[in-house]
């Protein structure tokens, strides 16, 4: 009877935050891959980096600060300065699937939603 008792009361404990694990997430348009203090992102003429690795609440989502950098054709000149922009990524994991969007805080622009599949190295068009 104790067990019984003692696991019934293992289903009322809940989990707090998790980490998303080290590995690649890609999908059309977008690659991303987590290390064990960083996350990088490729983009189609772009790229982006949070320096942390994603942590997930009970529902699966997450937001986190980071920059974007928009890239261009051709060489990078001597000098030139990036445009990188401050960056919110936000997003949902469920099982394999990944949604993410990107909302550049200075411009209050918006890129996405993307759709990432987790072990995927997705589809990325860069720049020529």
């Amino acid at each position: 009877m104790l067990s019984v008792v003692a696991c019934l009361s293992c289903s009322d404990v809940t989990t707090g935050p998790s980490r998303l694990p080290t590995g690649v997430w890609g999908g059309d348009h977008i690659s991303l891959s987590v290390t064990d203090t960083s996350t990088h992102l490729e983009l189609d003429c772009a790229h982006g980096d949070i320096p942390a690795v994603l942590t997930l609440d009970r529902q699966g989502q997450f937001q986190v600060a980071g920059t974007y950098t928009r890239e261009h054709g051709g060489p990078i000149r001597q000098g030139e300065i990036p445009d990188s922009h401050p960056a919110i990524y936000s997003g949902l994991v469920a099982s394999k699937m990944m949604t993410l969007t990107i909302r550049l805080s200075d411009a209050n622009e918006s890129i996405g939603p993307f759709t990432l599949v987790s072990g995927s190295l997705g589809r990325v068009f860069k720049c020529l």
